[in-house]
């Protein structure tokens, strides 16, 4: 069974978003990342880059599969997790822990399109 984060809002492509001071900290659910596999890549944006919520901002390639990231808040990147860059593998370890942007969000009322932890853990167990 993945786990879920209580507290967390989830995007139905499989990725979190933790809200402190109006910055979302942004990264793949621990289903994603065990769906994946091995994570050998991943493909990030560029600080300051703005993008809608539901845009693709990246890519995450494994050794079997590539997967896009979608944003699941309208932002503006403020910063990327440069520890990915030379082992995207930390994915694997603690999907939660090893984030991949985070965002200065625009609207935080868009949370309100999210799941939350529970709902996203019934929809992972379907």
């Amino acid at each position: 069974m993945s786990k879920v984060i209580d507290g967390l809002y989830y995007s139905e492509t499989h990725e979190w978003v933790r809200v402190e001071n109006g910055i979302g900290t942004v990264g793949i659910t621990d289903y994603a990342q065990h769906a994946l596999g091995n994570v050998v890549y991943v493909d990030m944006p560029s600080e300051d880059e703005e993008f809608a919520a539901g845009e693709v901002f990246g890519a995450v390639e494994s050794v079997k599969a590539a997967g896009d990231l979608n944003l699941p808040v309208s932002g503006t990147i403020v910063e990327v997790n440069e520890a990915l860059v030379d082992e995207p593998g930390l994915i694997n370890k603690d999907a939660y822990e090893n984030w991949i942007v985070r965002v200065r969000l625009s609207d935080e009322g868009e949370l309100d399109n999210l799941m939350t932890a529970e709902v996203y853990r019934s929809t992972i167990d379907e």
